[in-house]
This record gives structure tokens, sequence and C-alpha cells, in this order.
């Protein structure tokens, strides 16, 4: 299924954080595995736990972007953020999931 990918505001601000080169990796996967099938469980992309930051997150090396996936096949962008070890971090700040 086709998906239309949207950022919320604050993503687009975690997106920001980061260097251009890492920027551009994290939106390339983002169309690769986000337009089609973000709705399907696979090696990069997983349905969470409940939580206060998404139900989805899609894995890209040691980031990650967390996501919603709305009834008219659109995929919010809701979070981006960066695993170190077992902790995560949104703009250098460390978040409990």
């Amino acid at each position: 299924m086709k998906f239309e990918v949207r950022f919320v505001p604050s993503a687009y601000e975690d997106l920001g954080y980061y260097e251009v080169h890492e920027q551009r990796i994290i939106r390339e996967a983002i169309g690769q595995f986000l337009e089609m099938d973000a709705d399907v469980q696979s090696k990069r992309r997983k349905a969470l736990r409940s939580n206060p930051l998404a139900p989805w997150a899609l894995r890209v090396g040691d980031f990650r972007v967390f996501y919603e996936i709305r009834a008219d096949a659109v995929v919010r962008v809701l979070a981006v953020g960066q695993k170190r070890h077992s902790e995560l971090f949104i703009r250098g700040r460390k978040v409990e999931l």
C-alpha cells in the first residue's frame, strides 16, 4: 500500500539537529521504507508497545524515526532520534520510552 509521508513541525526540528549527510540518510530511508508498506513490520519497521512518543518506529542505523499511520493512508513522522547503546536521544536530550 502506498502512503503519503508528512512531518509534524517538531519532527522537522528533530531532523535539523543532525548534520546534512545524516539528514540525507534519514530522508532517503523514510522515502524507501515509509512510502510503501509503512504498516508492515519488518527488520527496520516495528510496532511499538504503548508509549507517549509514537506507535511505530523505523530503524535507520543508529537513528530512529517515530511515526503514526492515519486511516487516510498518511504516515505522520512525529519524532526523529538517535539510539546510543540502549538510550534514546532526541535533539541531544535523553528520552524515556
